[in-house]
């Protein structure tokens, strides 16, 4: 049986003392490295102290890549909490000298307020290139994948180090998950999904994004999928359109919130013409008879009820944005949402007109149903620039809000038939080719309240969604460098 060199972190000593004392009992385990918060405290015997700052620096993984004695190695990303199932290392390293892996992760139980529950991981896969991307605490390392890592990553990186290490692996080597639940961790961050979800737009981690933004795109050129700059400007001489523009609401069972979503678009003042267009999806809760009425009194409301039954979202786009009566530029508003002030889709069609993009995407204020500020308030997406913001946007899981469209383009790209990530697919997709616009003052108020599709996921929802986002980063890696091969 092969051994491992364990690497773990610590922030507590008897916590340490006590995953310490349950390795030991495993053969396979040759060396255990600590890696303390708090350098001095009074070493555990059998162990080694490296002195580092924190386990996802690059200083850390050149010390694991030196020190490393083992035919394998385990890196315990987290510094309390894990428990080990019975022979869970052995399992680990036989899957890995049968597979010729060099990272192997593995699905976990997770206690959350003293409740045991499963938590499934998602299968690897080439756009899984996102910085969050789930491995769980526990990753087994083949130490020829570590050494030929940490060789490329930039030497200064106090917070990329774990992602550089992890996208330099892929390129050579296999990334496996085990999809047994092979350890216990005790989680203490019992946020929703819905409130951790805008960690990486917080100005206060924008030093971490600086990293990882700097990572992905030393990623992307090895792999021949990194866009560069000029991007194209759309030719917008359009004569068939009757309105200049037009607010798109997809809509289902929005009783509460639908009424302000119509009057914020209706409200609007511009200087050229605008309608709005609703797509009702056979609504039951009264939200049809309500728009009904607002229709009868505003005839630039298009309100329309599909034939089919089977559309989602996207569907819904295609159908407001194929519409005869849909305008230049295409501009989205959710049913529990509403624009800011009466100027927001002027705004957005200067800028279209201006700058000739293909997108134009503005910023928000995230609010309660009451529309009271809440945490983090402006949502605005800086870490868009116009030279790499199309290959950092593979990074991430969102581009921003309301998010607007050179109709034409999008009626030749078509969207995709989903409620999850149809937004993306576009972002994706046109800033592949296209300049893409950003107005970084907010226009827009995102209520978050408990009826959001993605106010508090099950880690099974959350799932659904990260997979379906990272195949449409996969087929959009692929695109990148088919393209960049025919230049």
């Amino acid at each position: 049986m092969p051994n491992i060199s364990v690497f773990l972190p610590s922030s507590n000593r008897s916590a340490t003392l006590e995953i310490v004392n349950r390795l030991k009992e495993s053969e396979c385990v040759k060396n255990i490295f600590i890696l303390p918060v708090n350098a001095g405290e009074t070493a555990i015997e059998g162990t080694t102290e490296l002195v580092t700052d924190r386990i996802e620096s690059s200083e850390t993984i050149r010390l694991m890549a030196e020190r490393c004695g083992g035919d394998y190695v385990l890196i315990m990303t987290r510094s309390m909490g894990i428990e080990m199932s019975t022979f869970a290392i052995e399992r680990m390293l036989h899957i890995a000298e049968d597979t010729g892996a060099g990272l192997l992760y593995s699905d976990y139980f997770e206690i959350k307020n003293g409740e045991r529950e499963i938590h499934p991981t998602t299968d690897y896969q080439t756009g899984s290139v996102r910085d969050d991307f789930d491995f769980g605490p526990l990753l087994l390392i083949n130490p020829i994948a570590l050494r030929s890592a940490a060789k490329t990553i930039k030497p200064n990186h106090k917070f990329a180090g774990l992602y550089n290490l992890r996208l330099n692996i892929s390129r050579d080597f296999l990334i496996m998950r085990i999809p047994e639940y092979l350890y216990t961790y005790r989680e203490t961050d019992i946020r929703s999904s819905g409130q951790k979800q805008f960690d990486y737009v917080n100005p206060r981690n924008r030093a971490v994004q600086i990293e990882m933004e700097e990572t992905v795109t030393g990623h992307l050129k090895k792999i021949d999928a990194l866009l560069e700059p000029p991007f194209l400007e759309i030719d917008d001489d359009e004569s068939n359109f009757d309105f200049e523009a037009s607010v798109i609401i997809p809509v289902k069972n929005r009783i509460k919130t639908i009424g302000d979503a119509v009057k914020s678009a209706l409200n609007q003042k511009t200087d050229f013409r605008f309608n709005v267009i609703v797509v009702d999806n056979h609504s039951d809760d009264g939200t049809t008879e309500l728009l009904g009425k607002f229709s009868a009194d505003n005839k630039n409301l298009i309100h329309i009820i599909p034939e089919r039954k089977d559309l989602l979202i996207g569907g819904c786009w295609n159908l407001a944005v194929k519409n005869n009566l849909c305008g230049k530029y295409a501009i989205q508003l959710d049913s529990d949402d509403l624009f800011k002030d009466e100027n927001a889709i002027q705004s957005v069609v200067d800028l279209f007109v201006k700058e000739k993009c293909g997108m134009v995407i503005g910023s928000y204020l995230l609010t309660d149903f009451a529309l009271r500020e809440i945490e983090p308030g402006l949502v605005d997406h800086r870490e868009w620039s116009p030279e790499n913001g199309p290959n950092n946007a593979l990074r991430i899981n969102g581009l921003g809000a309301p998010r607007a469209f050179y109709t034409p383009l999008i009626r030749k790209t078509g969207i995709p038939n989903v409620s999850y990530g149809e937004d993306y697919f576009l972002g994706l997709r046109i800033s592949r080719d296209f300049k893409i616009g950003r107005i970084y003052n907010p226009i827009y108020l995102c209520r978050r309240w408990e009826e959001n599709t993605d106010s508090a996921l099950t880690i099974q929802k959350q799932n659904m969604h990260n997979i379906y986002k990272d195949r449409l980063r996969t087929f959009e890696i692929l695109s990148r460098i088919n393209k960049n091969r025919l230049k």
